[in-house]
């Protein structure tokens, strides 16, 4: 049990989540045409993020594993809702409207997931056995398959991610490493026939984008053309031609680094590139610091699975990974990823603030 002590903030990650959620406003307000009301509606976006953040940041890590095996029936319980009777927006059912709301609850999943993975590998002594990483693999399939369904193939992977992530934490052996990847392998050819059409394409598309380029392979080589005319110092603030003569698609969310890129340079995605670096860094420091094995599985799993996010989303917008709808983390306009990421994070700060009071 914790003892009572009085709630802190980790002020070294709050500041690098500040200057992300900063540089995300002037962005999107040269992404965004420079509309004031899409200016308006992220700022509130990332004051109840972080307002979320702050909230989970009360709970003790004690309360989130007596929490984890709930959070993780009703995230299950949300996506069989969600493919019977959700709300059906750019050709995905994705969404469940309760009137006063409309949220994804595939983004849950990005937490609940690592957190009932955690809960198993801490069942018993670590590292883990064979039987215990069969059990956290069928608790990653499960809603990584749920959420393909929708279809949803960028986020069932970011899922099926932070899940194995905690997996691999939790003390596997490369030999137990080797047997998944030669299952994964032995897979491939099953996973590429369950692909949509338009999910082979894109696949298909990053070996040559000018095969369809008004097609498949637009968004690719729109994104690579203002990424590179970015130079190394950029084209200045507001001043990029590929974003502001419409040329990027979807420039506000997916390809939202590419506006950056090309009105920022080279220097300037150095830099963004080091503000994620710095949070990602902090995060593992925390969860090394966590007195417990699932916080610090979690905690680890979180820090690691950020990382991810921001390496598929800049791959995807440069051109080197297939595109799966994945926004860039704290930059792209949003708000049900924003939240589940700052609750995320949320969770890394009751880590720090709980660090010495744990048994």
């Amino acid at each position: 049990m914790s003892e009572h002590k009085q709630f802190s903030i980790d002020w070294v990650l709050l500041t690098g989540l500040l200057v992300l959620s900063v540089v995300s406003l002037f962005v999107l307000y040269s992404a965004g045409d420079q509309d004031t009301d899409l200016l308006l509606r992220q700022s509130i976006r990332i004051t109840l993020a972080f307002v979320v953040m702050f909230a989970v940041a009360r709970i003790t890590p004690e309360q989130l594993l007596r929490w984890t095996p709930y959070l993780y029936g009703i995230g299950l319980l949300m996506l069989v809702i969600v493919l019977g009777a959700g709300v059906v927006g750019k050709g995905a059912q994705r969404w469940l409207d309760l009137g006063f709301v409309r949220f994804q609850p595939a983004e849950m999943m990005k937490l609940a997931v690592p957190m009932m993975v955690a809960w198993v590998m801490v069942r018993k002594p670590l590292p883990v056995t064979l039987p215990t990483v069969i059990i956290g693999f069928i608790v990653v399939v499960i809603p990584a398959f749920l959420v393909i369904k929708q279809p949803d193939l960028g986020t069932a992977i970011l899922i099926a991610g932070s899940g194995l992530v905690v997996i691999f934490f939790a003390g596997m052996s490369w030999r137990l490493i080797a047997m998944v990847g030669a299952f994964a392998a032995a897979a491939a050819p099953l996973a590429w026939y369950m692909l949509h059409d338009y999910q082979r394409r894109r696949i298909l598309t990053l070996f040559d984008p000018w095969s369809d380029p008004l097609g498949s392979g637009y968004h690719t080589i729109q994104s690579a053309i203002a990424v590179g005319s970015g130079g190394v110092y950029g084209k200045g603030w507001l001043n990029g031609s590929q974003s502001q003569l419409d040329f990027i698609p979807e420039r506000s969310t997916d390809f939202v680094f590419a506006v950056f890129s090309e009105e920022f340079g080279f220097i300037g995605s150095l830099l963004l590139l080091l503000a994620y670096l710095f949070v990602v860094g902090r995060s593992l420091y925390i969860a090394i610091e966590a007195k417990d094995s699932y916080t610090r599985l979690l905690c680890g799993s979180l820090a690691v699975t950020f990382a991810i996010y921001v390496f598929v989303n800049i791959g995807m917008v440069t051109g080197i990974l297939p595109i799966v709808g994945v926004p860039l983390p704290l930059i792209s306009y949003g708000g049900t990823s924003m939240v589940s990421l700052m609750a995320g994070f949320g969770i890394l700060m009751s880590a720090y603030s709980n660090r010495w009071f744990m048994h």
